[in-house]
């Protein structure tokens, strides 16, 4: 019991330091004091300011936390909302870190491009040319390999067959230390967005915007605030995030594929 007391006492000054942190970088606009490994440490999510505009940044680290790719609730039909994705977790609902939406999808709710789930390839991945995000490209795969190692790879590098969990959508925000080449600095298209990023294999980046943000802003704070070299956009405007540690969990219903994150 005095373990955990201080392991929790720890934990929350940890969450203390990083919130002061993120105060000072909020008013001078700069970013050096973050530490991600910092953030890893202290809370699977929090808050950070950048260019002006608020994120949430959740960590998935492969060594602590169980990551899974869900779509499908008993009936075999799409859960379409997080609210139902906790209900279908029933009891290991209580282990959840957090989730969010995972990629995008058709008007059913299914999987417009490659997603593997535990194994199974359960649609192939996209590679036509056509309109919308989806296709802006390079577009991308979020992938954990079956080695347990995460990684985010432009669509032509991906490898189906090596991943154990994979989603695909688009377009890639930051591909090998660069901004994907069709975004301006900070355009007129400002959405709330999500994405994830990675930059070692062994952990990866979760983000949702708290402000309606461009793309080129939004790729910024994965390259230039969390150090990922490579970082996908997984939608925009649908954007939602399960929180459970700040009693966050949103509504929207019309979801496709979704990710959870659960401690081991």
């Amino acid at each position: 019991m005095l373990h955990w007391i201080r392991n929790a006492a720890r934990t929350a000054l940890l969450a203390g330091l990083l919130l002061v942190a993120g105060c000072r970088d909020g008013e001078n606009g700069g970013n050096s004091a973050f530490d991600p490994a910092a953030l890893q440490e202290a809370a699977p999510c929090e808050g950070r300011s950048f260019e002006g505009s608020r994120f949430t940044v959740c960590s998935f680290d492969a060594r602590r936390d169980t990551l899974r790719l869900v779509l499908n609730g008993a009936d075999g039909k799409p859960l379409r909302s997080l609210p139902a994705l906790e209900g279908a977790l029933g009891a290991e609902a209580r282990q959840v870190r957090f989730a969010m939406n995972a990629g995008m999808y058709d008007e059913d709710g299914e999987p417009i491009g490659l997603f593997v789930q535990d194994g199974d390839l359960v649609k192939r991945l996209n590679t036509n040319k056509g309109p919308g995000n989806f296709h802006l490209l390079p577009n991308g795969v979020f992938a954990v390999d079956k080695e347990g190692r995460v990684s985010v790879t432009a669509t032509p590098q991906a490898k189906p067959k090596a991943a154990a969990w994979a989603t695909q959508s688009g377009p890639m925000l930051v591909i090998g230390g660069k901004l994907h080449p069709k975004f301006d600095a900070d355009g007129p298209s400002r959405l709330i967005r999500n994405g994830v990023g990675v930059n070692d294999p062994g952990s990866a980046f979760f983000v949702i915007s708290e402000d309606a943000v461009s793309f080129g802003r939004f790729a910024r704070f994965f390259r230039d605030v969390l150090g990922c070299p490579d970082a996908l956009f997984l939608d925009g405007t649908v954007s939602s995030l399960w929180h459970p540690a700040a009693g966050r969990q949103d509504g929207y219903a019309g979801l496709g594929p979704m990710l959870v994150v659960l401690r081991e």
